[in-house]
């Protein structure tokens, strides 16, 4: 059940707002383009969603729009119909929509979602440009002409400053998830392609939270805003995601989570892990034990990326196992069950995370597992979701095999009930005949080299201390798992913060690069106006990495050192040379350790002082196509 705040002034009582009606409006009330209405029907939408019940009047309207709403809310389809019932199709095919979205994932769903809608209008032409993939068709589908343009504020900024990319016809502009760009570091560019963008233009904004910044930016550029909250009774999360909690030892994860996905009825399943390495880790896992399981993160090449997804939606792949920035912005509608291998870093996180379930009015199962020494941060979850999590025993071992020795006599019946069995049925009864054993024992020797070295029946896991402890006796733990409790600070406090040293923009690189590091010098500085943000949110869509990945930054008068880490392949290296930020290219260098400079490059580290090193497992870096085909 949602909650819907509608500001609506009486100034729109007799414009397209007044379709705003009863629970059954449908599609057809709305006063849609003939071409957005046939491609509705062609969908099988009936009936809109709250959220585009009440903010596709509006954009039809031509009015700016502030929504705060929750992932799964159907908000694309909320600006994207009303949108291209709007454009202008007669005159030049210059941009005149630009929608800006935080990962190269959710714009490339918007983008196909325009496409999908816009499929009864044949003119209509879209462009989808996001870092970390080749420059080439997004330059050829800007010189042939486009109506709508989404892209990610880091390369959206250095197409508009190379001069690829014209804002001067731009008549509505989109700011899709506000408050992820504003966490990932884009808060800058954003506000210069508003500053950037014609003053007569309609402004969309949608954020699920509306920190300060938002509100700000909503306050200055957006005109008499129609504000429109979806929000949900009971919290953050969806009434219609049951959430649990089981507690774990760390290292019986892995055989706890595929107990789980034994004992539980599933159908499309994501799996969140905290680094990239674990999601191969555990999707390997997965794998070995039988199961359909895929890893999602940054190391995948973009094409990749998509057909995983792709088998995802299909059934051809049953489980994802995804880092928190591959997965945003995934919407697959057959996701039963969310488990939170790891901790989540914040409240937004989890809620983004849980949101991949329980879509489209479906139900969903999150479950989140916490070792004994983390049961703290339960209540802080509930506290930051305003629902109770259960907590659950893991599935019993005799549950588990029973599952197993049903499944496999049913494998059994099957077999007899199909097929020419003859020559086998003469082997046992040699087999028999010379070993004098009965006919059944034959049979069972013959059922365990089937199975092979894989056991049919589990053993009791380790048990967790946290199974003793019942749920209200949380007060006793040590002073480290209360901090959060006593401090009363929020869910982010204690999650996910880069102790190490990653994710260190910002501060002086005053002594060497930490372990696992390399510095190099970019040729951008203070005296360009430069920020550590921009530098951040150029390098992780271009090279394909978590900000976490970056390390310290120093910004000097015209140039900045940045450590990142090592075994950069050399087809990124090639694509951050020519990286722009604040209108000039990176022209990245390595430093060697005398603190000059490799003039050779990335090429020249060897002979800059420092032999280049190998990971042992891949570096976070996503190789690019169109440095591997120009080196």
């Amino acid at each position: 059940m949602t909650t819907t705040v509608l500001d609506v002034p009486n100034d729109v009582s007799t414009s397209a707002a007044d379709a705003l009606s009863t629970d059954t409006l449908l599609f057809r009330d709305l006063p849609l383009s003939d071409e957005v209405q046939l491609a509705v029907q062609m969908t099988g939408y009936l009936s809109p969603t709250d959220v585009q019940a009440q903010i596709i009047p509006h954009v039809l309207d031509g009015r700016d729009v502030l929504a705060q709403s929750q992932t799964g809310t159907g908000k694309t389809a909320a600006f994207a119909l009303p949108i291209l019932s709007r454009l202008e199709m007669n005159g030049p095919t210059a941009p005149q929509v630009l929608v800006l979205a935080p990962t190269r994932e959710l714009a490339t769903q918007v983008a196909e979602s325009f496409k999908t809608y816009g499929a009864c209008m044949p003119k209509l032409r879209i462009a989808a440009i996001y870092g970390g993939s080749d420059y080439e068709p997004q330059l050829r589908a800007l010189r042939k002409g486009v109506h709508v343009v989404v892209g990610t504020p880091g390369r959206v900024l250095d197409h508009i400053k190379r001069g690829t990319l014209s804002l001067d016809s731009i008549r509505c502009l989109v700011l899709d998830e506000a408050d992820e760009m504003l966490n990932m570091g884009f808060l800058e560019d954003v506000e210069f392609v508003l500053q950037n963008t014609p003053a007569e233009k309609q402004i969309a904004l949608f954020s699920a939270t509306m920190p300060h910044q938002i509100r700000r930016i909503a306050d200055q550029h957006l005109k008499e805003p129609a504000t429109v909250t979806i929000g949900r009774k009971a919290g953050l999360t969806a009434d219609s995601i049951e959430q649990r909690c089981v507690f774990v030892n760390e290292g019986d994860k892995p055989e706890m989570l595929a107990r789980m996905l034994e004992a539980e009825e599933t159908d499309g399943v994501i799996v969140f892990t905290k680094t990239k390495d674990s999601t191969v880790a555990v999707a390997d896992r997965l794998c070995a034990l039988g199961l359909s399981a895929a890893a999602l993160n940054g190391d995948l090449p973009q094409a990749r990326r998509q057909r995983t997804v792709d088998q995802l939606k299909s059934g051809h792949l049953n489980i994802l196992v995804a880092t928190d920035v591959a997965a945003r912005g995934l919407d697959v509608q057959r996701i039963s069950h969310v488990f939170n291998y790891d901790l989540p870093h914040d409240s937004e996180s989890y809620v983004h995370r849980i949101g991949r379930t329980g879509r489209a009015g479906r139900s969903g199962v999150a479950v989140i597992f916490l070792t004994f020494r983390q049961r703290g941060k339960l209540r802080l979850i509930e506290r930051a979701t305003n629902q109770p999590i259960a907590v659950v025993e893991p599935p019993r071992t005799r549950e588990i095999n029973l599952k197993r020795i049903e499944r496999f006599k049913a494998q059994m019946i099957e077999i007899l009930g199909g097929g020419d069995l003859s020559l086998f049925k003469k082997m046992v009864e040699e087999v028999a005949a010379e070993t004098q054993q009965p006919m059944e024992m034959v049979a069972a020797a013959a059922a365990k080299l089937a199975r092979g070295d894989q056991p049919l029946l589990v053993s009791d896991l380790p048990k967790s201390a946290s199974f003793d402890s019942p749920r209200g006796d949380r007060r006793e733990r040590g002073p480290r798992d209360d901090r959060g409790e006593r401090g009363g600070r929020e869910f982010r406090s204690d999650f996910g913060s880069n102790r190490d040293g990653g994710g260190g923009a910002g501060r002086r690189s005053s002594g060497p690069p930490r372990q696992g590091m390399e510095r190099y010098k970019i040729e951008v500085g203070r005296d360009d106006g430069v920020r550590p943000a921009n530098i951040v949110g150029a390098i992780a869509n271009e090279a394909g990495i978590s900000g976490s990945d970056i390390g310290s930054i120093d910004i000097r008068g015209n140039y900045s050192t940045i450590d990142l880490p090592e075994g950069m392949p050399k087809d990124v290296f090639q694509l951050l040379q020519k990286t722009w930020v604040s209108g000039k290219q990176l022209r990245i260098k390595l430093c060697n350790a005398s603190n000059g400079y490799s003039a050779a490059g990335h090429d020249g580290a060897e002979a800059a002082g420092r032999p280049f090193k190998k990971f042992k497992s891949p570096p976070p870096y996503v190789k690019s196509k169109k440095s591997k085909k120009k080196s």
